[in-house]
């Protein structure tokens, strides 16, 4: 039981791992050819017994071919020909070296599915003679043909030329042998008849607006003769062409705005090598605003916007119908330029409630011009919920001209009235007078409160009535002498004259002359308290 434990678990997941490692080996090994070795990205024959006599292949179900990124071939005396679809599978091969090998011919189209291929090296072969139709469509950083039997013949003289124009840190020392076997370095060949071709391109003057026509003319000349071709890339516009000998046009109708820029070339080619020239098309057109969205915050708000033109359009913007005069606080901001396009952004800094409303860009050029609005919500107006106030889309895009973070930016100068504003703003007229004449109302009843306010602080203690008077001076200057005396009033005979009735109790008053800052030759003899001394 424990024997069985052990075989299950951690354990037995490394048995199966190892087993279908060797099972990978081993489908691996029968599926390289005999004399060599291979990898998943690597295929290596330098066994010269019993040897290779064809470029190796994988075979069915292997391996993935294009995983695979070298391969190595040395001492196969026996491999001399490289066909055109022995190297198609391999679309990833980068490098490819067969050296000390029997190597004689090379098809044309050999490595045409190989576009990553980077270094190429044959050295010390049996080649007599390479074409550089092999190599045309490559972009080798190396090529290395040391130690090879070639044939002087203007077939290799591109092999000169290559050698003449990329630069190497290290020149190869190549040779050929010429009519009586004698090697003469490929640096020192002179052929005759057998140089470069040349194109002359007469183009006329393309610079031309969107939906004309025009046809472009070339020329080659060289010997041996070359082939002539043209080279439009991925132009859009309709184009025919038509070529004799060493003359050809190209006919392009109805240009459209989307090959402004583009390049169009005039190819010769030969055996020793090519030679091109072009041109590049300039086309005018309207502007067109391909592109505008509601604003977007980053680091500062944005209104982003795509605009096509040439010449290059000039931008305006207007806010809620007016000229939006931009300043360092608001801009227009072109971050990419693609020859015609232009990518950018109405750029706001820190804007508030009071930039809501309309934007509107207008592109113009001397062909034409383009417009399209957005409408922008950057926040809600304080103390306003969005979604309770019914009446908010009104609020939100009305046309303020109070000054806020960012400024006053519009210019009301060229804004084109409607009968709507005009309605608009005589709501908002009547309004302001109501709220003058609610206003004038108000203060005047204030004024008439204060009025009376102040009457009340000078009566003295309320307003005299039927009184009960202290003393027979109607001027005395004591408040006390002012009392309420009512019929009503029970108990008025009690407590002598000199009481005071308060509510429903009469209580005697003995008067104080200095808190009224009166002197005692001013007082009057009733008005002394009984029981004090009175001086004749």
């Amino acid at each position: 039981m424990s024997s069985w434990m052990r075989w299950h678990g951690p354990a037995m997941a490394r048995l199966w791992g190892f087993c279908w490692l060797l099972v990978c080996f081993w489908r691996a090994a029968l599926a390289c050819p005999t004399s060599c070795k291979c990898s998943a990205s690597r295929i290596w024959c330098n066994d010269p017994s019993p040897g290779i006599m064809a470029f190796p292949r994988l075979e069915p179900n292997s391996a993935e071919p294009e995983n695979i990124t070298e391969i190595f071939i040395a001492n196969q005396k026996r491999l001399e020909v490289i066909n055109e679809d022995d190297v198609e599978a391999y679309v990833g091969l980068k490098n490819l070296t067969i050296v000390d090998s029997g190597l004689k011919f090379v098809a044309y189209k050999a490595f045409l599915k190989n576009s990553n291929l980077q270094h190429i090296n044959f050295t010390r072969n049996k080649l007599t003679s390479l074409s550089r139709k092999h190599f045309r469509h490559l972009d080798l950083s190396e090529l290395i043909l040391v130690g090879n039997p070639f044939t002087c013949s203007c077939d290799i003289m591109w092999i000169k030329t290559l050698q003449e124009t990329k630069s190497s840190p290290e020149a190869q020392d190549l040779y050929c042998l010429n009519e009586s076997s004698k090697n003469i370095p490929l640096a020192n060949l002179q052929i005759p008849n057998c140089g470069l071709p040349s194109v002359n391109l007469a183009a006329p003057n393309l610079t031309v607006e969107e939906g004309q026509s025009i046809t472009l003319f070339c020329s080659v000349a060289g010997d041996p003769l070359p082939n002539m071709y043209w080279d439009v890339g991925n132009l859009v516009s309709k184009h025919t062409n038509e070529t004799s000998n060493t003359q050809g046009s190209l006919r392009i109708t109805n240009i459209s705005s989307d090959d402004s820029g583009k390049q169009i070339s005039c190819v010769a080619e030969n055996l020793v090598g090519e030679d091109q020239d072009s041109v590049n098309i300039t086309v005018h057109f309207a502007p067109t605003i391909t592109f505008l969205e509601s604003p977007t915050s980053d680091h500062h708000w944005c209104i982003p916007f795509t605009v096509k033109g040439n010449p290059k359009p000039a931008l305006q913007w207007f806010y809620n119908g007016a000229i939006l005069n931009e300043s360092k606080y608001i801009c227009t901001k072109i971050h990419v330029t693609n020859h015609t396009e232009y990518h950018g952004c109405l750029q706001l800094d820190n804007p508030t409630h009071m930039n809501n409303g309309d934007y509107t860009l207008i592109a113009k050029n001397e062909y034409g011009k383009d417009e399209r609005q957005i409408s922008a919500h950057f926040m809600g107006w304080p103390g306003i919920d969005d979604g309770a106030n019914p009446n908010y889309p009104d609020l939100l895009y009305e046309d303020w001209t109070a000054a806020n973070d960012i400024g006053d930016t519009t210019n009301r100068s060229n804004e084109i009235p409607s009968t709507d504003v005009a309605d608009k703003t005589g709501r908002e007229h009547l309004s302001v007078y109501a709220v003058v004449v609610i206003a004038s109302v108000v203060g005047f009843c204030l004024l008439v409160m204060l009025f009376l306010l102040k009457l009340a602080r000078h009566s003295k203690f309320g307003m005299k009535g039927p009184a009960s008077v202290i003393s027979n001076d109607d001027d005395s200057a004591s408040p006390l002498h002012h009392i309420s005396n009512g019929s009503n009033t029970p108990s008025s005979s009690e407590g002598g004259p000199d009481a005071v009735i308060i509510g429903m109790t009469k209580i005697p008053v003995i008067e104080n002359p200095q808190y009224f800052g009166i002197t005692n030759s001013q007082l009057k003899p009733d008005t002394w308290p009984r029981g004090s001394p009175k001086t004749a």
